[in-house]
């Protein structure tokens, strides 16, 4: 073959540079320059190494699958980086806000109706605008870099790097794991912690739905919450969570004080079991349970968000009944009021009195229990003075949360594990029975402040702690968010207790072990008042589940009172 037809064969292959466009060794440069600028990002922000690995994979898929669409790598990387800057900003803004990063499911979310535009627009005008301003100058550039990219290759190449890519992508997805329960509120990690959302959002949107439920309703409509006027009155009310609380009892190898047990004992002088859906952490999602009395693992892979997502998408809520029977709703938060989104969704259902860590004087996140107790207490007081409404009273507890590789309260004579008993567990031991001191004091001092009055003081455990890891099987080594336990075994048992004081309440329910859903219910029984048409199918659920409520045997039971709440108006399910 002779040199002119090689070098026309050679050129017919190569891009041509065209008047009015960057040649193409500009192009390329260009193209080489913003791939390194987004890895250094990468490198620096979504570390460790293999979700930097994966960020710069989808990332590199994304680029790849627009070069197979236009024949352009520079328009393609262009429009990459310009999302991973605005993806960046978004998660910046959102967590500065809401205390959360950006998931997948926020472009739905917000988007797909246009009084939420409206809501975010009159909320948070700079940001929506911004954001607006970002997207509008995005598209610009676009355009412009279409028209003079010379970067060019064939689109089938193109497709060929996609595929491979994208292969590369799920691997070193599934090689890092189940995603994290802290990992959506995170100070970084902001394009991995996006990209992993998408899998589980475009699944959500295909389903039609975030809630799990039957296509059809096997009983009527719910009424709406009808009047509230049971004949023997209204006790106050105290819901106490203790964070990371666990009855020792339930570890018959484990030697510590007995003292303690009576702490767990609810009125009947039993133990009752409680099964909750999260160990070690994401007390949120056992709130949520507890508070809107449905499972949170009916929400599948996003249940980790539901919080955020279920904001003003839950009616007839424990508050919402309690307020329906004139109850006034306080809460006392350990934490920042908006710490993991908590406060707007505590609002939307009822929790309109917030006192947090800012309003409680709180001088660190982990007082012990004593210190709400007595904030608490001096509302109650308040409220008791000026008022006649009965008061529910939400307190959560923090003296337990981990860690537990220093002496909290060192002054307090305590007692901790026996001799040979883990550091760690000793510890925790230690601030069981610095809790259960606490609660006695509580209970003495409403005896004392209070004598004339009625109060249900109901606590539960939220997860059990990590300290009890190796009680599990579990090495001692092993990061609690690693620890992978049966869904079914004593990990996710801690316990609910039901005490009085100048009331009556019926017996506790017998059953072996009671689903978190469930809590809500046994309190409005336990107050003695009346109970709505949902709640009532939940005691219904309860007794022909035996306790059980994600895992009840009949399955259809349970999904089709779902779609009754969906078709009631109680539950939005998208």
């Amino acid at each position: 073959m002779s040199d002119v037809a090689v070098q026309k064969v050679v050129s017919a292959d190569l891009p041509r540079s065209r008047e009015g466009t960057f040649s193409a060794f500009v192009s390329w440069l260009l193209v080489a320059s913003i791939c390194a600028l987004m890895a250094g990002f990468f490198w620096i922000n979504e570390w460790p190494v293999l979700n930097a690995a994966y960020s710069a994979l989808v990332t590199g898929a994304i680029i790849a699958f627009l070069s197979a669409l236009t024949g352009r790598v520079l328009f393609a990387t262009v429009l990459a980086g310009a999302q991973v800057v605005i993806v960046a900003i978004a998660a910046t803004v959102k967590l500065k806000t809401m205390d959360m990063l950006v998931h997948a499911y926020d472009l739905y979310f917000y988007f797909r109706s246009w009084s939420t535009v409206e809501f975010l627009a009159t909320s948070y005008p700079f940001y929506t605008f911004s954001l607006i301003g970002l997207l509008l100058g995005s598209a610009v550039l676009g355009v412009l870099v279409y028209r003079f990219d010379n970067a060019r290759i064939a689109r089938w190449k193109g497709a060929v790097a996609f595929l491979l890519l994208a292969a590369a992508s799920v691997a070193a997805l599934h090689s890092i794991g189940e995603r994290r329960h802290m990992h959506l509120y995170y100070t970084d990690r902001f394009l991995s912690t996006y990209y992993s959302s998408w899998p589980e959002t475009l699944r959500t949107i295909w389903q039609g739905q975030l809630f799990e439920a039957a296509t059809q309703a096997r009983g009527p409509l719910f009424a709406p919450l009808g009047s509230c006027r049971p004949p023997n009155g209204k006790p106050h009310i105290i819901l106490i969570h203790q964070e990371s609380v666990v009855p020792p009892s339930q570890f018959p190898g484990l030697a510590y004080d007995r003292s303690v047990d009576p702490f767990f004992q609810s009125h009947d002088g039993n133990i009752h079991k409680l099964r909750v859906e999260t160990y070690g952490g994401a007390s949120w999602l056992t709130e949520f349970s507890v508070l809107a009395g449905v499972s949170t693992h009916s929400f599948g892979s996003m249940r980790q968000f539901v919080q955020a997502f279920m904001e003003g998408k839950v009616r007839e809520t424990l508050p919402q009944v309690l307020a329906g029977c004139g109850y006034r709703n306080v809460l006392f938060y350990p934490m920042m009021k908006n710490f993991v989104s908590n406060a707007r969704f505590y609002e939307s259902i009822g929790l309109t009195e917030i006192f947090d860590m800012k309003d409680q004087k709180a001088p660190t996140t982990n007082e012990r229990d004593r210190f709400y107790y007595a904030n608490a207490l001096a509302e109650i007081e308040r409220h008791i003075r000026s008022s006649d409404r009965p008061l529910f009273t939400f307190i959560q507890t923090m003296s337990a949360h981990w860690p537990y590789d220093r002496t909290m309260y060192p002054d307090e004579d305590v007692p901790g594990g026996a001799r040979g008993v883990h550091p760690e567990l000793n510890e925790y031991l230690r601030r069981i029975s610095l809790g259960a001191r606490d609660y006695r004091w509580l209970l003495a001092e409403l005896k004392h402040r209070f004598p004339h009055e009625s109060f249900v003081i109901v606590n539960y455990g939220d997860h059990q702690p990590s300290a009890t890891r190796m009680l599990l099987g579990q090495k001692e080594d092993t990061e609690v968010e690693d620890i992978k336990l049966a869904a079914e075994g004593p990990g996710f048992i801690t316990y609910y207790s039901i005490v009085t004081q100048n009331w009556k309440a019926p017996p506790p329910y017998r059953t072996p072990v009671m689903d978190v859903p469930y809590l809500g219910l046994a309190l409005l029984e336990a107050a003695r008042l009346p109970l709505p048409d949902s709640y009532a199918e939940r005691k219904r659920l309860l007794l022909q589940c035996n306790g059980r409520y994600h895992t009840c045997a009949d399955e259809g039971a349970v999904l089709s009172f779902h779609r009754r709440l969906i078709d009631s108006g109680l539950m939005d399910s998208r």
